[in-house]
């Protein structure tokens, strides 16, 4: 991504520079500043490649390894696009007519050991470039995965950061689903199961990361959705549910509560012990990918 920069102009280096003296009024980009990462019906996102700088590292043994990274990033909005951040943002009394928002700018906080995102600061234009709404109120801490809106974000700083393509590669790969088990029940209904790769991690003897569980009926139809945060003892053959949510047609999406935090034995023979053997065989021949950005073993 080194060749990404280079062909950045002096206009882009001011504009940073403006951002960090200019707190109280976010910047008015230069039209070179902005990095496109994806685009559809309702919003184009772009990050700022200058922006990028690592607030916080660890020393290690095998050199400083970032653990605190901020950065700048841009959202263009379709009106429907607008329309549903107004919503989730509960500005629709302050903003409205959805057609006002054109563009926003925020600073983000990501911690790569974790893969956390954080929105520190955030403001909303219109396109002629008035501000319609700011705050510099810190937003919550998300976990990246498949589902999380600021994906895109999150993997392109990293891999500017590191100066990599790995979590961009990753996120777009055609493998990052791997499948992990399938079994069906006497009325006819299958379960399956399988892991976003983009965000496994190795901690210790554990493998860590989101899973996609879903339920069919006879007919193919979609009977119930489990969308878990995993921790997996993988020589224990153990695992635990550390978070999670829920869907079926009745209750939509749902947070899923009480958590009690108790590794359960994977019995052998189960479909479920044929998932812990592909894990076991994926973190044999992904070290480098699942121990990236490790501070400590």
């Amino acid at each position: 991504m080194k060749t990404r920069i280079g062909r950045f102009t002096m206009l882009s280096c001011l504009f940073v520079l403006a951002a960090l003296v200019q707190l109280v009024q976010l910047p008015v980009a230069q039209a070179d500043s902005w990095y496109w990462l994806s685009s559809d019906s309702k919003y184009s996102k772009f990050f700022d490649p200058t922006s990028v700088y690592t607030e916080e590292s660890a020393k290690t043994s095998h050199g400083n390894v970032p653990i605190a990274i901020r950065a700048w990033t841009r959202t263009n909005y379709s009106y429907g696009g607008a329309q549903e951040t107004l919503a989730a943002y509960k500005l629709t009394k302050l903003i409205p007519d959805a057609t006002q928002l054109s563009y926003s700018y925020a600073q983000v906080l990501i911690n790569p050991q974790n893969r956390t995102l954080q929105y520190l600061e955030e403001a909303f234009y219109d396109a002629k470039g008035t501000r319609l709404w700011h705050t510099t109120a810190p937003g919550r801490l998300k976990e990246i995965n498949s589902q999380e809106f600021d994906e895109a974000f999150y993997t392109a700083i990293v891999d500017e950061t590191f100066r990599t393509e790995q979590e961009t590669e990753r996120a777009k790969a055609k493998d990052r689903w791997l499948s992990l088990w399938e079994e069906a029940t006497l009325d006819g209904h299958r379960t399956s199961v399988m892991v976003d790769t983009s965000t496994l991690r190795l901690r210790d003897k554990n493998v860590i990361g989101w899973f996609w569980q879903e339920t069919k009926d006879s007919n193919g139809a979609v009977l119930e959705i489990k969308f878990l945060k995993r921790a997996i003892n993988l020589p224990q053959g153990s695992e635990k549910v550390v978070s999670g949510k829920y869907w079926s047609a009745k209750t939509g999406w749902q947070p899923m509560r009480d958590m009690d935090g108790i590794y359960r034995a994977i019995r052998t023979g189960t479909a479920k012990y044929t998932g812990l053997q592909a894990l076991r065989n994926y973190a044999k021949t992904h070290q480098d990918w699942l121990t990236r950005y490790q501070i400590s073993k």
